[in-house]
Parts: structure tokens; C-alpha cells; sequence
């Protein structure tokens, strides 16, 4: 670790080790620049506050800005409150001071990740807060949960019902294409229809299990009121 290091923690999402990682920019002098949460406000602190005591890793590079740059960038950005887990998270936030690109990997990879977690683990930790009758905690953890299924399900839904319009639109194309005896057109169009409706399939699984994620935690949290 040196200064202007991309660094980066695991952190937990409900007690799920791993799940994500939480960015931040090395000032060089045991400070560390980042989107700190829960105020969601790029902030300075100490490495131990950003680390939370878990493993640090860096975050390597073949191209990016020298390190004085790199944290002058992040210094610039100090106070900012336009936090947003799919669009402006702290990996887009320290991605952007290394390498001038807004870019978070794991957000790419999120949607695949929650939506096959097991919905029974991810309720676990709720149900022990409320068993060491720690309500407020649990009615936190429990909002925490639905929000971030909230998330992936206002992302994918609008995703998928794009798909099956063009499912639809290429069905009409290839039905006209063969009117006109064009198979050559026709055959086109089919192969598009297949490509969406392979990918719509594929969206309407998550968001299948993702509605059986809420389900699930909802029921449960009113079996243990």
C-alpha cells in the first residue's frame, strides 16, 4: 500500500462475508479517502475506520494517473453527497480517481450474485438480532435486505420487458418478411427473436427468485412479531 493506491476491504452485506468490496483512495499518511457509510458522504479518515479491522487489498492498474494527481482528485470530491449503489458507488468514486474512468466491477457482477443467494441465509441474521430482542436492529437489517432486492429488481425489470417488446417487434418483422417471401429476412429476424428470448428468460428466472426473496422474508418477519 503506498499513497494514491486504489484500496479496497470485503465488507458484509447482512452478515454474508464477501459480498462486496468497499473502495476507497490511500492519502499516504494512514488516512484514506471514500464514499464512508452510512452518510453516504465522500469523507477523510483513518485506515482503521475504513478497514473496520478486515484485510486490505490493492486495486492494480496498468494505466492511471501518478499518485500526487490521483489524490489530489479524490481531495477535490471531499464533502460530495450523490451516493448511488448502481451508478456512483465508492468503486466508481475511486475507480475514477485512479484512471479518470467511472467504472465498478462489481456492480456488473452484482445482479448475478444477489439473485442466487440463498434466501434462507440471508434472513438468518434478522431472525438472531430479533432473538437477542434487538428489534431495532433486526427492522434495520430487515429494510437493508428488501432494499437492496428493490435495486436489482428496478433494474431488471425494465431490462426484461425491453426484451419481450422485442421479442414481439421481431416476430411481426420475420410474419411480414415471409409475406413478402423474403426467408432470407425472415430467418434474420428469427435468430434476433432467439437472442432476446434467451436473454428474457434468463431475467425473468432472477426476478422470479427475487420475488420469492421478498416473499420469503416478508413472511418470516411477521412469524417472529
Amino acid at each position: 500500500m503506498a499513497r494514491g493506491d486504489q484500496i479496497y476491504v470485503y465488507r458484509e452485506l447482512l452478515n454474508l462475508q464477501g459480498v462486496y468490496e468497499h473502495h476507497g483512495i490511500d492519502c499516504g499518511d494512514g488516512t484514506v479517502i471514500h464514499y464512508r457509510k452510512p452518510s453516504e458522504t465522500v469523507e477523510r479518515t483513518s485506515l482503521a475506520t475504513f478497514s473496520k479491522g478486515n484485510k486490505v487489498y490493492v486495486k492494480n492498474y496498468t494505466t492511471h494517473f501518478i499518485p500526487d494527481v490521483v489524490v489530489q482528485r479524490a481531495k477535490s470530491r471531499l464533502g460530495e453527497k450523490k451516493y448511488n449503489l448502481l451508478s456512483h458507488n465508492c468503486e466508481h468514486f475511486a475507480t475514477w480517481c485512479k484512471t479518470g474512468i467511472s467504472d465498478s466491477r462489481q456492480i456488473r457482477d452484482f445482479i448475478p450474485i444477489i439473485s442466487q443467494m440463498n434466501t434462507e441465509k440471508l434472513y438468518e441474521p434478522i431472525a438472531e438480532a430479533v432473538r437477542g430482542s434487538d428489534r431495532e436492529k433486526a427492522d434495520r437489517m430487515f429494510n437493508k435486505a428488501i432494499a437492496d432486492i428493490k435495486i436489482v429488481w428496478d433494474t431488471l425489470q425494465p431490462q426484461y420487458n425491453q426484451e419481450v417488446r422485442e421479442i414481439n417487434a421481431w416476430q411481426k418483422v420475420a410474419i411480414k418478411a415471409l409475406k413478402q417471401n423474403r426467408e432470407d429476412l425472415a430467418r434474420q429476424a428469427l435468430i434476433k427473436k432467439e437472442k432476446y428470448e434467451k436473454s428474457a428468460t434468463e431475467k425473468k428466472a432472477k426476478l422470479d427468485r427475487l420475488a420469492e426473496m421478498t416473499e420469503t422474508l416478508v413472511k418470516n418477519r411477521m412469524n417472529l412479531k
